[in-house]
């Protein structure tokens, strides 16, 4: 009874403060007092500022070997792509709309690693766990965004092109930031105390900012529309995902802290970042926002059974 108390509470720790900070956020819209100015000024300031600098301030002074994690990085990178073409044989077979097809792709297999994954690595193994998933979270990112793209290109009239897309993951600020901090941290360079205290500033804005704008932008609305597509897509990223994860990542001998940030960066919600490349398509945004809201509200469910279980039979 005690080993199960331990693994609540230790899993209510990590979920907890996520969550709540989340929902507050859509009370806090509710009433009023956060807009939607202040969403979209608030989450261009997370992109933009703030979760770059605590990716350059936590990566640049730590160890690079803890950082360039390879195996961990080759275990994302297998699972993704495993993971994608299950989804998209699923889809295949389930859904008979086109358009509605790459939209379910995309929301199955892309998660929302730099807010939930990190916030949950921290959460769980604080700087250390930020360390070792921040170039994971980079180079998984970018697949995610070729991926994205293939899925979406074949159910759309639209094409949305490599190049433009290359451009942008270049200038992508989350990427520009840890490759920015990689020579700090391989040559073990110390920055100046004012730097790393300035910038601690705004990193320690992040995670907060960033749940207060997602939990401001949800509308609880869309979850009547296409509920068949959201369910499956749901389904997929929060059961699938984590699942083929798991069983890729154990027999390959990942225990402890690695494991454990493998399995949140999987067992997050489907990434904001959907629905805009479904807006900038032309395609079912509504789709794309329905499953972006139910997988972020029953994440928690799965979420907190996957640490539980883990926890229970010791391997994070």
């Amino acid at each position: 009874m005690d080993a199960l108390v331990l693994t609540l509470s230790f899993s209510l720790s990590i979920l907890g403060p996520i969550f709540i900070v989340l929902f507050l956020g859509t009370y806090l819209s509710k009433v009023r007092i956060l807009d939607q100015a202040f969403v979209e000024t608030g989450s261009k300031l997370v992109f933009n500022i703030t979760l770059p600098a605590l990716l350059f301030i936590n990566i640049s002074q730590a160890d690079f070997k803890e950082s360039a994690n390879v195996p961990l990085i080759l275990a994302g990178v297998v699972v993704t792509l495993v993971t994608w073409l299950l989804i998209t044989a699923l889809a295949k077979k389930i859904i008979t709309s086109d358009a509605n097809r790459g939209v379910v792709i995309q929301g199955g297999f892309r998660s929302n690693m730099g807010v939930f994954g990190l916030a949950f690595c921290f959460n769980a193994y604080g700087t250390q766990g930020l360390v070792t998933a921040s170039l994971y979270v980079a180079t998984v990112t970018i697949l995610y965004n070729v991926l994205s793209i293939i899925s979406l290109n074949r159910a759309s009239k639209k094409a949305l092109g490599f190049g433009g897309t290359l451009i942008g993951i270049i200038k992508n600020p989350l990427i520009m930031a840890i490759c920015a901090a990689l020579p700090f941290s391989y040559f073990n360079i110390t920055l100046p105390e004012f730097t790393i205290k300035t910038g601690q500033y705004f990193a320690n804005m992040t995670l907060p900012l960033a749940l207060l704008c997602i939990g401001a932008s949800l509308d609880f609305k869309v979850l009547r529309h296409n509920i068949k597509e959201a369910a499956l897509a749901c389904s997929a990223k929060l059961i699938l995902v984590p699942l083929v994860m798991l069983v890729i990542a154990i027999p390959l001998g990942f225990r402890g802290q690695e494991l454990g940030v493998l399995f949140f960066m999987a067992s997050a919600p489907t990434a904001t970042g959907s629905y805009v490349m479904v807006r900038a398509l032309g395609g079912n945004s509504v789709l794309a926002a329905n499953i972006i809201v139910s997988s972020t509200i029953f994440s928690l469910i799965t979420t907190s059974l996957g640490i539980t279980i883990l926890r229970g039979l010791q391997l994070i």
